[in-house]
């Protein structure tokens, strides 16, 4: 028979592991997110460079809508000139509550 000898570390590990947990599982949880939410933003600043391209070349505001809402569906799309340029900005939501914003600029009349 064994029995329990004073300073026995038996079960340790467990706890120490149950302890670990919660903060490992928090930690990837936000580096997947994060992850996640750059990976939205690098497809909404491709859609609005792609929709400013479009609106600089007289294509309808529908059609560039359509363009960013295509590439990153719940965008929230604006249009405006300033200047010589015709910008378009949009925004949508990531994960964890984030939002992401993009704008991109073309010079109007352009190709």
């Amino acid at each position: 028979m064994t029995g329990r000898r004073l300073g026995d570390e038996r079960g340790s590990v467990v706890a120490e592991f149950a302890v670990a947990l919660p903060a490992v599982v928090l930690v990837l949880t936000v580096g997947i997110g994060a992850l996640a939410a750059g990976a939205r933003h690098v497809r909404l600043q491709d859609a609005v460079a792609d929709a400013a391209r479009l609106s600089a070349r007289g294509e309808s505001s529908q059609r560039v809508h359509d363009a960013v809402g295509a590439a990153v569906p719940g965008a929230v799309v604006d249009i405006a000139p300033r200047g010589d340029l015709v910008c378009v900005t949009a925004s949508a939501a990531a994960v964890l509550g984030l939002r992401v914003t993009a704008v991109g600029c073309a010079l109007a009349g352009g190709l």
